[in-house]
């Protein structure tokens, strides 16, 4: 947890804010306290996604279908105000590690009888929520908090639900793969409706990672998808695994969900331990909650004689006779991420039907799911997320593309791409037309974000021919290029670049040092997120170029349009509240970090021209 910074807010609702405890894609979290005194995690969402209609309808969907969950295994919502000018939610905050820190850096694989345990309290909770008619998704080791009370299950990941019930009950199908490789289930590997036995999957592949230090399946760092063609296909590493708790980890490792137990029968079948954690564990949490109430009664908000441009902004170049212009564009200090972060509690779902369709897992009770989507018809080969050149060379790009693809049947719109020029960014969603073993074609698309606003038209046709498992040859029209495989995911900015960097000052054009500011802070998440914040600070002018004692004050923001061997970005926006007539946003660029003297540099540079890059150190 950190301070909380001069721009954020000192309450919530009835709830006194007490310090950060992250910023994610939808929003800020803080660590606070209700009025009666107990610890909550609030979520405030972005200002930009609030003007959203659409986002906030389903930001409401979403809260008061956590509230049907109720708090059994996970963590209540105790208060929200979805039409507030910042949404915001709160939930029960829970004092514990996550079990892959537990197993992954501090302990090693627990012992079989807290093993048992651990899988009927996940058990019981996820026959809660599946009860409220929630499927979590997103079952894996970081989302499992250890408390003295038994497991709870975290993170509500509002910004992964991408399934929708529709008018008649049944489950909207997008054809997006929804979940953390290593941890998936087969039918999510595929693409196909989940139902609660993807979930009991899920579960096995925990309680085999809590036994054995490892994931059954393999990380993400022999490649995604190798990874995810074992959940698919291959029988799970259960090395080492302790004989007295192979007969139920197996049996919810079964390919066929049908086959699966369902969490009700888990519950059912095994005893819960009390204590249910080892000595050690036990005393780690009493460290934890002691370090929760120094930092609580620590805690305030931090006085600025001049409060700073608020979250989302960046910051172009000064217009000073007395200085050459510099490019704003290298200034970045990052909005927003990807994804809400893992600190506060709740549970990531989608909906599935109370009835109707054919038993699709959790069938053994009388519970049915929904009707399997046909088989995707994109090959493995394909998958993931591609970037190539178009105009320029890979070390001095004028115009970049990038398609990122998840499986889908075909007419599905399962393929994003983003498209960055000098002056313009535009991300689209195109529909899969046909696919074989070397080839895939994208047909119709929809623009989904354009920078300037209502600027981009969809793009055309488009085709990618398979040359290599890391290389693909695309073309629409007349146009061809080489496109490079790349990281995909929710967070795809290489950590070099993440922080804050400073431009240190030039005494021969700025006399007064000290009234010079220019830093960049990228922030880890997504390609399409406003990643990027640029914050600029110059003395005023006369017209003669003398300093006088005003201030001008700059903020832009920029969204991450690609993360291959350069970071790209798109046209800087504006901050209407630290904006100045002086300020000058910038097109696009690209960001490099370069190793001078013995440390890192950022460097910036137009992609509409060439020139000179602006330069930044570590903050």
């Amino acid at each position: 947890m950190e301070s909380l910074h001069a721009e954020d807010p000192v309450s919530v609702g009835p709830f006194r804010l007490i310090g950060r405890l992250g910023v994610g894609g939808m929003g800020r979290v803080f660590l606070a306290r209700s009025a009666g005194g107990r610890t909550v995690a609030v979520k405030v969402v972005h200002a930009e996604l609030a003007a959203q209609d659409e986002f906030r309808r389903r930001f409401a969907r979403e809260v008061a279908a956590l509230e049907r969950v109720g708090g059994t295994g996970t963590a209540p919502v105790l208060g929200s105000d979805t039409t507030a000018e910042s949404p915001w939610v709160a939930i029960g905050y829970v004092p514990g590690p996550s079990l892959r820190t537990v197993v992954g850096d501090e302990f090693g694989p627990l012992p079989p009888a807290t093993v048992r345990a651990l899988a009927s309290g996940l058990a019981r909770a996820l026959d809660h929520i599946h009860a409220a008619g929630l499927v979590h998704r997103d079952l894996k080791p970081s989302n499992v908090l250890l408390t003295v009370d038994g497991p709870r299950i975290i993170d509500f990941g509002i910004a992964r639900a991408v399934d929708h019930v529709a008018e008649g009950g049944d489950l909207t199908t997008t054809g997006a793969v929804v979940g953390s490789p290593g941890f998936m289930s087969p039918e999510q590997v595929r693409g196909d409706q989940v139902s609660p036995a993807s979930d009991v999957f899920c579960l096995g592949s925990v309680l085999a990672y809590a036994a054995t230090g490892r994931a059954p399946f393999g990380t993400a760092d022999s490649g995604v998808h190798a990874t995810m063609f074992r959940i698919a296909h291959d029988e799970p590493d259960l090395t080492d695994l302790p004989p007295e708790l192979s007969g139920l980890i197996r049996a919810c490792l079964a390919k066929d969900p049908a086959a699966r137990p369902t969490a009700t029968e888990i519950v059912e079948t095994l005893p819960v331990a009390d204590p249910w954690l080892p000595a050690d564990v036990l005393a780690r949490l009493g460290r934890h909650a002691a370090q929760l109430l120094e930092a609580e009664g620590s805690s305030a908000p931090p006085v600025s004689e001049t409060p700073p441009p608020p979250t989302g902004a960046a910051s172009p170049t000064p217009t000073a006779p007395a200085a050459p212009r510099r490019r704003g564009r290298t200034a970045l200090l990052a909005a927003v991420t990807a994804l809400v972060v893992v600190a506060a509690a709740g549970v990531a779902y989608t909906y599935w039907p109370k009835s109707g369709g054919t038993t699709g897992g959790g069938g053994k009770n009388g519970t049915t799911g929904p009707t399997r989507a046909a088989a995707g018809i994109v090959p493995a080969a394909f998958l993931g997320a591609w970037e190539g050149v178009l105009k320029g060379k890979a070390d001095a790009p004028y115009e970049t593309s990038r398609i990122e693809i998840t499986q889908g049947a075909a007419g599905a719109k399962a393929a994003v791409y983003t498209h960055v020029t000098g002056e313009q960014l535009c991300i689209g969603r195109a529909t899969l037309i046909s696919a074989t073993d070397s080839e895939l074609v994208l047909g119709e698309a929809e623009i989904t974000e354009s920078v300037p606003a209502q600027r981009c038209t969809p793009a055309a046709r488009q085709t990618l021919t398979l040359r290599s498992t890391d290389v693909v040859e695309w073309g629409s029209g007349v146009a061809r290029a080489t496109f490079q495989r790349v990281k995909a995911g929710a967070d795809v900015v290489p950590a070099a670049y993440v922080g804050r960097w400073k431009q240190a000052p030039d005494t021969v054009t700025q006399p007064d040092p000290d009234r010079w500011t220019y830093e960049v802070t990228i922030t880890q998440g997504p390609v399409g997120a406003p990643l990027v914040r640029f914050e600029q600070a110059y003395p005023r002018t006369d017209d003669e170029g003398n300093p006088l004692s005003g201030t001008v004050r700059c903020a832009t923001t920029a969204v991450v349009g690609g993360a291959g061997s350069l970071l790209v970005i798109g046209p800087e926006t504006r901050d209407p509240d630290t904006w100045d007539p002086d300020c000058v946003e910038n097109g696009s660029s690209n960001l490099r970090i370069v190793r001078y003297q013995g440390k890192d540099r950022l460097q910036s540079y137009g992609m509409s021209a060439d020139g000179e890059p602006a330069e930044f150190v570590r903050d």
